[in-house]
């Protein structure tokens, strides 16, 4: 498929999708560890998830779609996302799934990059973005992918690509371009998996929850 049809829509007749899991200590950015504790992470992924959830739902769209492993917590927004759960499976299987959810262009995205903004997705929110492109693709700094766009949301563009690997992003976007699609690529970013990336992310981003939070568990720390 290569989503030509679709390729006249406007920026804000696309589907915007956030993936993510409920920030529940123990179960979310256990990485940072041992930096921060199992309650403090929940604290930095809850910031990071609000942070996005925010962003989209300031970002023009004919849609927005929360697909969450977990319950909706204070960090969602009131209005504005459909929500929906995660089914069983690999992660492969749960983006897949995500996007079946879809129709027309759909923009995917994680809850690991809190510091996006619409000048970074300024690209796929474009009046042309779909007619330039079939598919848009972020890549992040640790080999993996933070955006996926899609014109045409077909499940099976994911099905079978290795997650959380150093080579996630690099099969994921060669996915792409394999089945003839044009791909358009937004700008690599940080995923927040460790406790450097949380510093390096607040700094990049210190005006939003998650640096502040990042900053004051930091001057807790010091204190």
């Amino acid at each position: 498929m290569n989503g030509r049809g679709e390729g006249g829509s406007a920026a804000g007749s696309a589907t915007l999708l956030v993936i993510a899991k409920e920030p529940v200590p123990g179960r979310v950015k256990t990485r940072l560890a041992p930096e921060y504790t199992p309650e403090e992470a929940a604290r930095v992924a809850a910031a990071a998830l609000e942070d996005t959830l925010h962003t989209v739902l300031s970002l023009p769209a004919r849609r927005r779609v929360l697909a969450l492993e977990g319950r909706p917590g204070p960090w969602l927004p009131d209005g504005g996302f459909d929500v929906v759960a995660q089914p069983d499976g690999g992660l492969d299987e749960r983006l897949a799934a995500a996007f079946a959810g879809c129709s027309g262009p759909t923009l995917l995205l994680g809850m690991d990059t809190p510091q996006v903004t619409a000048g970074i997705l300024a690209p796929v929110l474009a009046a042309d973005a779909w007619r330039r492109a079939d598919a848009w693709f972020g890549a992040s700094e640790d080999g993996g992918f933070w955006a996926l766009g899609l014109a045409d949301p077909d499940p099976a563009l994911l099905l079978g690509v290795p997650m959380s690997t150093d080579r996630t992003g690099r099969v994921q976007r060669r996915r792409l371009t394999d089945a003839g699609l044009r791909v358009g690529d937004l700008p690599r970013l940080v995923d927040v998996d460790t406790a450097a990336d949380a510093a390096r992310v607040a700094r990049q981003a210190p005006w939003s929850r998650f640096g502040r939070t990042v900053r004051a568990l930091a001057e807790g720390c010091a204190r």
